[in-house]
Formats: C-alpha cells, sequence, structure tokens
C-alpha cells in the first residue's frame, strides 16, 4: 500500500473512532514495514494488529540516576544512564544556573530519600509494577500545602492538584500552570520535574490540571485535534478555567500567571500561548510542538517523527514570551519542533538572536538561543539538550520521563517566567 493510501485509511479509522487500529497501520508505514491488504477494507474486514495504545507521544526512554557523593560518571547498564554532577555555573552568562549541590542534584537532599531502582515498563515509559506511586515527601515540600479540585465547564470537567506555597499570605502570587505528558498523573510530574519545591522557594502557586483516561485512553492532553486547540471551546477552555478559577480562589497576581508542559502537555502549553495571551505572560514547552502542528490522528504521527505537519498547518503567530527545551536525540518528537516553536515566537517580534553554548558537568552539554526584541526585552529561549532524549531534563527519578544529566529545565523555566510581568 502507497504512504498516500495508508495516510487516508488512517484517517478513516480515525473518524470511526478506531484510534488503535489508525495509530497501529502509521506506525508501520513510519517504520516502513508492508502493511496488510485487508486494512484498506471496510470495518468488517481484518483491522490492522494492535501494536501500542494510541499514546500521541510514543516510546519514551527512561533516562535514571542514583546520586552518590561521587562528581564522575560511572559505568552503567545500556538502558541506564548514572551520572553525578558538579555544581553548575550561572544562566546569565549562557550557562545552567547552580541545580547541582556538593555534587547531587538539588532535589536529591529535598526530604525524600527515596532511591528505588526504578524499572522499565515496556513502550511508554511507565513505573516497572514494583514501584509505588510518588509519595509526599516527593511532590510536597515542609510547610506547603498540595490539595485536589476539580473545575467544570460545558466542554466537560477536569481534576487538578494545587501546591498552596507556605507563603502564601502577604501579597499576591505568581501561579505556574504545569501540564502532564502522556500516562502521566499531577503527582508524577510534580515529583518528576521538582516544580513544587522550587516554587515553594520562590512563594509561586502551582497547579495541575489533570487529563484522565476517559478524554483520552493514555492521559494524552488532545493537542492533534483542531477542536482542542481553539480558545473557547474543548480541552484549552478546561485549562483556561482552571487557571481562572484558582486566580479567583487564591492570591494570584494576574500579570504573573505562566503554563508549561512536557511532550503531549508541551504541545498543549503552546496551544494556551497562542490562544490566551491575554491570560498567561509566558510559557514553556519541553519536548513538544508548536500550535497547529497536527489536526488529526495522521498529521500528528507525521508532525512528531519528521518534524513536520499537514499541507494545512497553522502559522499563527505567539506573542508570549516562551522557552523550549528539547533533547537532540528525541526519537518521539522530533527536535525540528522546538525549532517551529520558536519561530512563532519570533514571528511576532523583531529582535536580535544570540548563541551560548555550555556543559553540565558530567551531564550534557547545550546549546541555547535567546531572541531580544527590539525594546531589549527577551522574547523566547531556545534550550537543546545535546545528547538527551525524550525526558524532561534535570528531573529527578521520583517521576517518570525524567533525565537527571541536566540541565534543570524546571529552575531555567522558573527564572524566565518570574523575569516576565504581563501587562494588564
Amino acid at each position: 500500500m502507497l504512504n498516500q493510501e495508508i495516510m487516508r485509511e488512517a484517517t478513516r479509522l480515525t473518524r470511526a473512532g478506531q484510534l488503535i487500529e489508525a495509530t497501529a497501520l502509521l506506525q508501520r508505514m513510519l517504520r516502513g514495514d508492508s502493511a496488510p491488504a485487508a486494512a484498506s477494507a471496510g470495518p468488517a474486514q481484518s483491522a490492522p494488529a494492535r501494536l501500542s495504545p494510541p499514546t500521541i507521544e510514543g516510546k519514551a526512554t527512561r533516562i535514571r540516576e542514583r546520586p552518590s557523593a561521587a562528581t564522575q560518571a560511572r559505568p552503567s547498564h545500556p538502558k541506564t544512564t548514572r551520572a553525578e554532577a558538579a555544581p553548575a555555573k550561572t544562566a546569565q552568562a549562557g550557562r545552567v544556573q547552580a541545580n547541582f549541590v556538593d555534587g547531587k542534584p538539588a532535589w536529591a537532599g529535598q526530604r525524600s530519600s527515596r532511591r528505588d531502582a526504578l524499572g522499565e515498563w515496556p513502550g511508554f515509559g511507565l513505573r516497572g509494577p514494583h514501584l509505588r506511586a510518588p509519595s509526599p515527601e516527593d511532590t510536597t515540600p515542609d510547610a506547603a500545602s498540595f490539595v485536589r479540585g476539580s473545575y467544570s465547564n460545558a466542554a466537560g470537567r477536569r481534576d487538578y492538584k494545587l501546591l498552596i506555597p507556605s507563603r502564601a499570605e502577604g501579597g499576591r502570587r505568581p501561579l505556574v500552570v504545569m501540564l502532564h505528558g502522556c500516562t502521566q498523573s499531577p503527582d508524577d510530574f510534580a515529583a518528576g520535574t521538582r516544580m513544587n519545591f522550587l516554587a515553594e522557594e520562590q512563594g509561586c502557586f502551582v497547579v495541575y490540571p489533570e487529563q484522565p483516561s476517559g478524554a483520552n485512553q493514555s492521559k494524552c492532553w488532545n493537542w492533534f485535534r483542531s477542536g482542542d486547540q481553539q480558545r473557547d471551546g474543548g480541552e484549552p477552555s478546561l485549562i483556561a478555567g482552571i487557571t481562572r478559577q484558582v486566580m479567583r480562589d487564591h492570591a494570584i497576581d494576574p500579570r504573573r500567571v505562566y503554563v508549561a508542559g512536557l511532550s503531549a502537555g508541551g504541545a498543549a502549553a503552546a496551544i494556551m500561548a497562542a490562544t490566551h495571551p491575554d491570560l498567561y505572560a509566558a510559557a514553556g514547552v519541553h519536548s513538544g510542538l508548536a500550535c497547529g502542528a497536527a489536526r488529526d490522528l495522521p498529521s500528528a504521527m507525521m508532525a512528531m517523527r519528521q518534524g513536520t505537519g499537514a499541507s494545512h498547518r497553522d502559522d499563527r503567530k505567539s506573542a508570549v514570551p516562551i522557552i523550549v527545551f528539547h533533547g537532540d536525540r528525541d526519537t518521539t518528537v522530533h527536535p525540528a519542533n522546538g525549532d517551529r516553536i520558536v519561530a512563532q515566537s519570533a514571528a511576532a517580534t523583531d529582535g536580535t538572536q544570540s548563541v551560548a553554548r555550555g556543559q553540565v558537568p558530567g551531564g550534557h552539554g547545550y546549546t541555547r538561543t535567546i531572541l531580544t526584541g527590539a525594546d531589549g526585552r527577551v522574547t523566547a529561549e531556545h534550550w537543546t539538550i545535546h545528547g538527551a532524549a525524550h525526558a524532561w531534563s534535570g528531573g529527578s527519578p521520583a517521576g517518570s520521563y525524567t533525565d537527571p544529566k541536566g540541565p534543570d529545565a524546571t529552575r531555567e523555566m522558573l527564572r524566565f517566567f518570574l523575569a516576565q510581568v504581563r501587562a494588564v
């Protein structure tokens, strides 16, 4: 079957609600396998084999670390990266801010003493069945609260977890909205990014909207559906509704509200930046895709694998300042998608570009591209992490999809966010 015919058949299966079959067919095409002739027949004919659930995030490499006092990399199993890093340099010189303490990642000494052997769950980076879910020690700083809430509108209902910092009183505080990736949960994402611990240091609120399996079998945000790329409907209206509800219920500074996400959540964060520039002062996208990169499952698979979308790709410009992280060995979401996100932001402003390179001791090297507007304000940062795959850079092994070898995306995102204040 020609690729064009496969795409047509995958589109038909998607419209018929057969997402698993459509995904399997597209995976075959992208691998170069020949598809069964019966795949083009009607529903009564034999369907493609169910290779995997419709996780619009594909396979992810789980990279893990066991911190120790040593500062040199140790030999590791081929599927496991173990590294200990020395103190990093400041970001102002194009290097990572101090995200290591005494040769250990900054999260290593913060409450949690978990050092479980992290297992592989084939396919989607899930924890092995012998591991427990993240504990409160992994997600909640001392004196802070991590509470559950919910929001509903005409598009449906979504639960969320909210970090209330210990210094919530005494003035309006920033709010960071964190959108998890496929198969993840608010607790998992909070544990892996350690955003709650850095937010506690800065007195920030953090809210984690939760995508249920009822909305997507693998709990992916449906960034690839045109109905979920609009301001006043679908999932963007739910995420914006959660944001506004937290702003009403707590002392939030409306000038300092930010949104970030990983992979499918990163793509959703890009959509929120494009559709709600009046709500968010800045956005962070880690291993994600630009708003409008796809409008259906076939174009989503093409954008993820090849960094190119369909001919109807959305080229809307985003005036919201944005920081992007992407590993150059990401085989799940092509690194060219990071370039596309920054290009959307750059198209909205005129200015200059500067490039700095750095190296995390014992970890990854990186290239940091900074775009500055004509008014002298930074409008975008693009961090290309050399040798990194599909995982949150500098994250903790207490959560899934993390790469402790840095640089510390959480710290750098929060730094970038707090420098952005939206005019109201």
